[in-house]
């Protein structure tokens, strides 16, 4: 009779352990996945940045041969100051679809100015906007999917059991203010 009871007591301690080692395990998976969330935030945060210190320069070198094309400065500084001032997903998505909006002006201004587009300063900035515009892309990608991974570990069981007591909800998605088809939508070429 006592080696029954201490079998069972032996099988409800092993079964408390593998539980409590099942809650844990779920509780900081989710902690985790919110943090690369995060993380993959900071990423595409650093790359709008980036892009936004190099405006300043870039706009700068296209008032030297188009200074009396004002109006499209103070739009890039005002557009600037959004992004930089925006928070979340969908501030910094309505904010970069603003500048996205008032570089491809400056730059088409630019095609006005045939000295302005073999300078190498403009050229350089040019080709390090780019860059930038790609690394944006990919942290996009990178900050989508792991939003799409978050949302589905706290919607799905175990995770929909700890979400709410962790204090976690789902997380923005980053995309243009427009939405996909404004990504997706081919641009006509015409000669």
């Amino acid at each position: 009779m006592q080696k029954t009871i201490l079998l069972v007591c032996a099988g409800v301690l092993v079964f408390l352990l593998l539980l409590g080692g099942w809650v844990i395990s779920c509780r900081n998976g989710l902690i985790a996945r919110d943090e690369f969330v995060r993380e993959q935030w900071s990423q595409i945060d650093t790359q709008l940045q980036r892009r936004a210190d190099l405006i300043p320069n870039l706009v700068n070198t296209v008032k030297g041969y188009a200074a009396h094309e004002k109006e499209i400065f103070l739009e890039i500084a005002e557009a600037r100051s959004k992004l930089l001032g925006a928070t979340g997903p969908e501030g910094k998505a309505a904010a970069d679809g603003a500048m996205t909006s008032a570089l491809g002006r400056l730059l088409a201004i630019a095609e006005n100015y045939p000295q302005l587009k073999a300078d190498s300063t403009f050229i350089r900035l040019q080709d390090e906007l780019a860059g930038t515009e790609n690394r944006i892309g990919v942290a996009r990608g990178r900050y989508n999917q792991a939003v799409r991974d978050f949302n589905t570990a706290i919607r799905v069981f175990p995770g929909s059991l700890f979400a709410s007591g962790l204090g976690l909800t789902s997380a923005q998605y980053f995309e243009p203010p427009a939405g996909r088809a404004a990504v997706e939508t081919v641009p006509a070429v015409n000669f």
